[in-house]
């Protein structure tokens, strides 16, 4: 469904990807597994249309994202992509049910299905009474299960997940990835979760290593 290959990307005299390659499938969980400064999240900005790439191809769904318009990539981003980042980056200004509801009034849904929806949402990630909060009443779990509702609230067919879990404790941690993947599994997301955390990695269906800007599967020789 989305896929990199022999994916390359400099910042400068840095270079980040030097010929990374990564599928996902439908309803797949992917880790990407490696040091800071690996090139893991620059993959996932690449693979997300966040970041073009300088060589190599990121294609969904069989089309490649470097073919498609600046407005093209913001339209698939706001329809079939979700974002978890590891501080949540929710609108201060706007209450958690407003931050939830933004991605679908953004795609031209009016106001109240739109936060009956987000409603659903929070209600399935346990923060259904927080909706009229801000997000700095919340806590920093509470914050992340707002931004994973954020995330799947548009029925979204991949989920970037980047860090969702860098700035709990383990026990927040614990119960956040939880939440994400069961709500992923139930809305037949796919999901690429960026993590250096083991006991995060271990929640998913296989994992990706990135080393030096290259990418391998453990056990395939890769």
């Amino acid at each position: 469904m989305l896929a990199a290959t022999d994916v390359r990307k400099g910042f400068g005299l840095t270079q980040a990807l030097d010929g990374a390659s990564l599928e996902i499938g439908p309803g797949e969980l992917v880790a990407v597994l490696g040091a800071s400064g690996s090139g893991k999240s620059t993959l996932l900005h690449c693979l997300a249309g966040l970041i073009r790439p300088d060589a190599g191809t990121v294609s969904y769904r069989g089309q490649d994202l470097a073919g498609l318009s600046d407005s093209a990539r913001s339209a698939l981003r706001r329809a079939d992509f979700g974002f978890v980042f590891q501080f949540g980056q929710l609108v201060p200004e706007l209450s958690c049910l407003e931050n939830t509801a933004l991605p679908l009034r953004l795609n031209g849904m009016r106001r109240r299905p739109a936060e009956e929806r987000a409603r659903e949402w929070l209600d399935r990630l346990d923060v259904a009474d927080l909706a009229d909060k801000r997000p700095g009443e919340l806590s920093g779990g509470q914050g992340q299960r707002a931004a994973i509702a954020r995330a799947l609230v548009t029925g979204p067919a991949v989920v970037f997940a980047d860090e969702p879990t860098g700035a709990l404790d383990s026990l927040n941690s614990e119960r956040v990835m939880a939440l994400l993947v069961t709500a992923a599994r139930e809305s037949g997301a796919a999901v690429l979760l960026v993590t250096h955390d083991m006991r995060v990695a271990a929640y998913a269906d296989r994992e990706v290593v990135v080393q030096d800007g290259r990418t391998r599967e453990p056990g395939r020789g890769r």
